[in-house]
């Protein structure tokens, strides 16, 4: 078998049959949305450095490799976008969306904004909504965990932390659901997907312009006025770090913590473990993050030619970096398929690596600890009462549209 450009072959009467190219991994495939889990152990195994001619995408599922992608900026470039599908303005102007040294200045403002805010500050508020919430679900005994639970506490403390105005969850989970989401049929983004990301920057713009006139004591204003040598971000780049912080609470934080009552529920003797032993909620988060994030898979563009794996990646070429994959990877964890919060998975890739490592982590990580600890006090039996689940059509994010559970006495 002769190869061209990129997956590309010719083949001849003695070559047995191909394996048909979008049955290894399609990243419009509502089955990969569903349970990408064994899609990717056939990339890690036999094409640990895919090229999909359908998704025109390099993907790296191996743990080793996604993590030095990670690593490399240089040579894995973020500045066209992180999102597969990237939406319009993002790229060259956010965290995710720029690398060294644009990305360090940006980092450094919006790590300056972060600082005039402790991060502990937030388990008070945090405490208060969860309980809330918990106790409206104790009342009705069925309840959708996403909106009835984690998109309330998300949004929730999200506002408060930026300053915005009450405004209905789930009118904002609506609009930043969207901007993740991809049309399965056009595989990409549609005109419900662009304009809802629109509608979402206008509030975030209505609401910076009038910090710029009247600061508060909010991450917005700080946002606004942060400042190193005289130098501040744009105005562009404070209504882009807004609208992330917003779509990462929403989607990334909120998903998150509803795959990980998920996870809880579908594996008693951890739930059980995680009950009787509360010192252990901060390792069954990191496990979760590693078992089952809601982050799967980044975009990045090569600078340059690269050799992996037998394969040539030119320069230009988009490059999928599979984290949901690398954290399942065997040769990095050991029974990676198996759900234990007593493993204490080191290097797992649940917050990313390099310089886009998350910056939120000690937030995502201290909310989600008070949130899902009121919630199991509340509530320490629960079980799913729909299968199979709905999932967010979307080439980067895993999240359930809905997580209906009812409580169990």
């Amino acid at each position: 078998m002769r190869s061209l450009r990129r997956g590309a072959t010719v083949r001849t009467m003695q070559d047995p049959p191909a394996d048909p190219v979008e049955t290894v991994f399609d990243l419009y495939s509502t089955q990969i949305d569903a349970d990408p889990f064994p899609f990717y152990a056939k990339l890690r195994t036999q094409h640990p450095c895919y090229w999909s001619e359908r998704n025109a995408i390099w993907i790296l599922s191996r743990y080793e490799d996604v993590a030095r992608a990670a690593q490399d900026w240089s040579t894995y470039s973020s500045i066209k976008g992180n999102m597969i599908d990237e939406l319009p303005g993002r790229a060259g102007a956010t965290l995710g969306t720029t690398d060294p040294p644009r990305h360090d200045r940006l980092r450094a403002l919006v790590q300056t904004a972060f600082g005039r805010r402790s991060v502990e500050s937030l388990s008070e508020p945090t405490r208060a909504l969860a309980a809330a919430a918990a106790e409206r679900i104790v009342e009705r005994g069925e309840f959708d965990f996403v909106a009835d639970f984690s998109s309330r506490v998300t949004v929730g403390i999200l506002f408060r932390m930026l300053g915005l105005p009450e405004r209905d969850h789930k009118v904002i989970r609506r609009q930043v659901i969207l901007s993740v989401s991809t049309d399965k049929a056009a595989r990409g983004r549609n005109d419900d997907h662009i304009a809802a990301f629109k509608e979402l920057g206008n509030f975030i713009s209505e609401q910076v312009a009038i910090r710029r006139v009247s600061p508060g004591d909010d991450l917005i204003s700080a946002l606004a006025e942060a400042e190193i040598d005289g130098d501040k971000l744009s105005e562009r780049e404070v209504v882009l770090t807004t609208a992330t912080f917003v779509m990462a609470g929403v989607e990334s934080l909120s998903s998150f913590m509803s795959i990980f009552a998920l996870n809880l529920c579908q594996h008693d003797r951890e739930r059980l473990k995680l009950l009787e032993n509360p010192s252990l909620m901060g390792p069954a988060i990191e496990e979760s993050l590693r078992f089952n994030t809601s982050a799967q898979r980044f975009k990045r563009v090569l600078t340059r030619d690269v050799e992996l794996h037998g394969q040539h990646m030119r320069e230009g070429d988009k490059v999928a970096l599979a984290y949901g994959s690398a954290n399942r990877d065997e040769r990095k964890f050991a029974d990676p398929d198996a759900y234990d919060i007593e493993r204490n998975p080191r290097g797992h890739l649940g917050f990313g690596a390099g310089p886009h490592f998350c910056l939120g982590t000690n937030m995502a990580r201290l909310v989600t600890a008070v949130a899902m600890r009121t919630f199991l006090e509340a509530i320490p039996h629960y079980a799913l009462t729909q299968s199979p689940l709905e999932w967010v059509p979307s080439s980067n994010f895993r999240s359930p549209v809905s997580l209906p559970f009812r409580t169990v006495r």
